[in-house]
């Protein structure tokens, strides 16, 4: 059965937009979902499906977190090889100080990686941007709070998107294995 993770956008950030992960865990599984687990506090799950539509499987989480949790949220769904392409043709790769520093930007269009070109011209000394069809790459070595460009990722620029920093993009893809 083919693998996938599904990322949630801004949740259980702050008082709003909470979406317990055991409970979300459990509402996975009522609809269809297989060998569900969560990671972190964030809205990190990875799953089994026989679907082979990541767009159809993201409207339909989406729509069963706004019935479950009424909580209104963007939603990406990517299969397990998509993950590992994203790791393994990233641009660059933060050292292991720098993991929580990096942040890897999750779209289901691809459209929405064109327009991140519009961080380009925010980005500071030392900072990287790297786009890709499949995800785009944002290292801030000073720290995100401390960047014009992930202060923009993180506002207005990001609503279509969903972010996650690279260790925890490492954590989903030893989660879900190999693959198939």
């Amino acid at each position: 059965m083919p693998r996938y993770v599904a990322l949630l956008r801004g949740v259980n950030v702050g008082k709003g937009k909470r979406v317990p992960m055991a409970e979300w865990r459990a509402a996975m599984l009522a609809v269809g979902h297989t060998e569900v687990a969560t990671l972190l506090n964030s809205g990190n799950a990875v799953f089994g499906h026989a679907s082979r539509s990541s767009q159809g499987l993201a409207d339909g989480i989406a729509a069963m977190v706004r019935e479950t949790f009424g909580v209104e949220t963007t939603v990406v769904v990517k299969s397990a090889r998509e993950l590992h392409t994203i790791v393994d043709t990233a641009p660059f790769v933060p050292n292991e100080a720098e993991q929580s520093r990096c942040l890897v930007v999750f779209a289901m269009q691809a459209a929405a990686m064109h327009a991140l070109q519009a961080l380009e011209p925010l980005l500071q000394p030392n900072e990287r941007l790297g786009i890709t069809p499949n995800a785009a790459y944002l290292l801030c070595p000073q720290g995100l709070l401390e960047s014009l460009a992930g202060e923009a990722l993180l506002g207005k620029l990001g609503r279509g998107v969903t972010t996650r920093n690279w260790a925890t993009v490492l954590k989903l893809r030893a989660l879900l294995g190999k693959p198939g």
